[in-house]
């Protein structure tokens, strides 16, 4: 099993372009501690939310803004 993250606009729409990271991780925990590190730079980037895909399954989608 794979997990990913998808890229998104804030109306949802994937980010395709290719100039973001396309990583791949072997568990969830890793995923989401990468995504930790790095969502400032996907922010910067042009992503504003993001999805969690375990292979192509979607679980969960979570904004990028700012809580500050």
């Amino acid at each position: 099993m794979a997990w990913s993250w998808r890229y998104e606009t804030e109306q949802g729409k994937p980010l395709d372009d290719g100039s973001l990271p396309a990583e791949l991780f072997s568990s969830r925990g890793d995923a989401e501690s990468w995504l930790g590190e790095t969502w400032r730079d996907l922010v910067d980037g042009g992503a504003s939310r993001v999805t969690l895909l375990e292979d192509d399954r979607p679980v969960y989608t979570m904004s990028l803004d700012d809580p500050a």
